[in-house]
């Protein structure tokens, strides 16, 4: 099987970076980085241990409820999951994040990679509350990449065009897909215990 394995030989598989491409990357959040993320309602998270483990979480709430302190920073709150802190471990060991903003409607994204900690402080983060409940951690992250990606991904996607959604029923609930890959429970006590989770544990 032919692959490549080096980073020269990759470089001179795909040739090389178009100037612009190069010239993008800030360091810092700029107007257009600010006014993206107050218009976005979902962004991916991803870390890693340091040890190779990789992981990438879905993130996300109301427009805007990533806060943006300064031009060189950025408040991410953690609202409930199932506590299993995959990212906050990650972190933990290795600070390096990289997140993927999204704003419906826009094809376009913003990548902003940087350095995280872990803070709980109440001034922090009592400004970050949702429905009365502040968020009892979060993540602080020192900007130290921030660039647009183009929207060929999500144009070749559709992933905002109504005509592809995909109706519900043609996928098994999670309840079901919990049922069948633990068999821990049955298929409707599985599908109660998330659709409850739902209900009384958002924030």
């Amino acid at each position: 099987m032919n692959g490549i394995s080096d980073s020269e030989s990759l470089r001179a598989h795909y040739g090389t970076v178009h100037p612009l491409a190069e010239r993008k990357v800030l360091t810092r959040l700029d107007v257009h980085c600010r006014r993206f993320i107050a218009l976005s309602p979902f962004a991916v998270l991803a870390t890693s241990d340091g040890a190779g483990h990789v992981d990438a979480s879905p993130r996300g709430d109301a427009p805007g409820f990533v806060a943006v302190p300064d031009d060189f920073s950025l408040l991410l709150p953690d609202r409930p999951g199932n506590n299993r802190v995959d990212s906050y471990g990650n972190v933990v060991a290795h600070p390096g994040v990289g997140l993927l903003f999204f704003v419906p409607g826009i094809n376009e994204t913003l990548r902003v990679n940087g350095d995280a900690r872990v803070v709980t402080e109440g001034s922090l983060l009592g400004p970050l509350a949702a429905q009365g409940k502040v968020p009892s951690a979060g993540l602080l992250i020192a900007v130290k990449e921030a660039f647009f990606h183009c929207a060929k991904a999500l144009m070749r996607s559709q992933l905002w065009d109504p005509a592809t959604r995909v109706e519900r029923k043609v996928f098994p609930t999670l309840g079901k897909i919990i049922a069948d890959q633990t068999r821990a429970m049955p298929d409707a006590e599985a599908d109660e215990l998330v659709e409850a989770g739902y209900r009384n544990n958002l924030y």
